[in-house]
């Protein structure tokens, strides 16, 4: 056997392995996260909120509390998350939206939110419908849009 031969065996067989591993963690994650949905949508809640501000932050820069950051994994202290600040009655507090939920909340305007602990998962329009934001097109989709 030539030299090439050994050496394009050797990388099928990592190249192999890597995508069993990657499998394996992959399906082990999702179990995970189907777990934590359980548990959000158990811990979930209405409310009425007047939506100050939003805007994506790092983590530590937030203003969420104490016990947050600490439970947070030191990797993902420094990714920037969606932050929502609302009044809910009386007080003002810093909320984590999910991402696809972050797009259509509105700033200024009162929304009847899913919350669960400081996690916004659903929001519905109070008096009406929330717009949904027009999605802009990518580079391609506009060079391919200008032909026709």
């Amino acid at each position: 056997m030539s030299v090439f031969t050994i050496v394009m065996i050797v990388i099928l067989v990592v190249l192999i392995a890597i995508l069993g591993a990657l499998y394996y963690f992959g399906k082990k994650a999702e179990k995970k996260q189907a777990e934590q949905q359980v548990q959000i949508d158990a811990a979930a809640q209405s409310v009425h909120m007047l939506v100050i501000d939003k805007k994506h932050m790092k983590l530590t820069e937030a203003g969420l509390p104490d016990i947050v950051l600490e439970k947070t994994p030191w990797y993902l202290k420094r990714s920037k998350v969606p932050v929502v600040k609302a009044k809910i009655g009386p007080k003002i507090m810093t909320l984590i939206a999910d991402e696809k939920v972050f797009e259509v909340i509105p700033v200024k305007k009162e929304v009847k939110a899913t919350v669960s602990g400081i996690y916004i998962t659903g929001v519905k329009g109070v008096r009406a419908p929330l717009e949904t934001p027009v999605k802009k097109k990518g580079f391609f989709k506009r060079l391919t849009s200008r032909d026709k």
